[in-house]
């Protein structure tokens, strides 16, 4: 089993990068993996609608230059299905046992994904309708998967 989280722009804050480090080791009990991340798009102040297109393309280009072909393609998307912790541990469970043996988690920059981004997804996942930082969704993400991990395994973990 191997997940991979692919996404646009660097972690910076320490306390982000110290989370995200504490769940990958977590995680690693479970399954092997892998960050995989483009630079975001420099966009200027007050973009028209073209010039966000434009980044989003633009993104989105790397972006599935970056995500494994035969992976099972998880998109984080605003307009996807929103799952309760124990459905997003069943679907995780329902991939690896009957889809593939690798998932890929994509998350979009500040403006979101391109459309060739997320037509290429076989799942689109939504984790809330409010909005979060690209780079606290890592760990959102990372917490959640980690919880199903935990979920499937029949062990305990704080509610």
């Amino acid at each position: 089993m191997k997940i991979s989280i692919i996404s646009v722009g660097n972690i910076k804050e320490k306390y982000l990068k110290d989370a995200i480090l504490e769940y990958s080791k977590r995680l690693s009990k479970y399954t092997k993996i892998e960050f995989l991340n483009t630079s975001d798009e420099p966009i200027c102040d007050n973009p028209s609608a073209k010039d966000i297109e434009i980044v989003k393309n633009k993104e989105g280009e790397r972006l599935l230059k970056l995500i494994p072909s035969a992976s099972y393609k998880v998109v984080l998307d605003l307009k996807g299905k929103m799952l309760s912790s124990e459905e997003l541990a069943s679907k995780i469970l329902d991939i690896f046992s009957y889809n593939n043996s690798h998932i890929s988690f994509i998350i979009g920059g500040s403006l979101g994904l391109s459309d060739a981004v997320l037509n290429s997804a076989d799942f689109h996942l939504c984790f809330s309708k409010m909005t979060f930082p690209h780079q606290l969704m890592q760990v959102i993400l990372l917490e959640q998967v980690y919880r199903a991990f935990k979920i499937n395994n029949n062990e305990t973990y704080h509610k």
